[in-house]
């Protein structure tokens, strides 16, 4: 399990940091404070004198001016869900998920076997050794 553990993240270590970057990215693009919107915007995005919202719909105010980096939200989605590159990139980015998965168990395979290794060797065990 060790050796497949281990040369799985040879290839997918790559991809997954990328995944990984590209999601905490825009994450911070959502969460980044958004500018007020400039007064043309905000003149430009009213509704005409005499405007009445129609019965059943929804009528909001302007949004925020999506600039800097709030304005690359959707780049940052499809860098991280790999759809930029076509299917083979959102082929790799379902590989990677499916190789932080078997990370996620084998690792965990690979603690306990330490742990009962250790324990047939009559040392201590701790959690955690060095």
């Amino acid at each position: 399990m060790r050796k497949w553990h281990r040369w799985i993240s040879v290839f997918f270590g790559v991809f997954m940091l990328w995944i990984a970057a590209t999601g905490f990215l825009s994450q911070v693009a959502v969460l980044w404070p958004a500018g007020e919107p400039s007064a043309e915007a905000a003149a430009a995005a009213q509704p005409p004198e005499g405007f009445v919202c129609p019965e059943g719909w929804r009528c909001m105010p302007p949004r925020a001016s999506n600039t800097g980096i709030r304005s690359m939200v959707g780049t940052f989605h499809h860098l991280h869900s790999g759809e930029t590159f076509g299917p083979i990139g959102t082929t790799i980015s379902v590989l990677s998920g499916l190789a932080l998965i078997f990370f996620s168990i084998s690792g965990l395979w690979l603690y306990v076997q330490m742990w009962l290794n250790r324990g047939k060797r009559k040392l201590k065990p701790r959690w955690f050794w060095k």
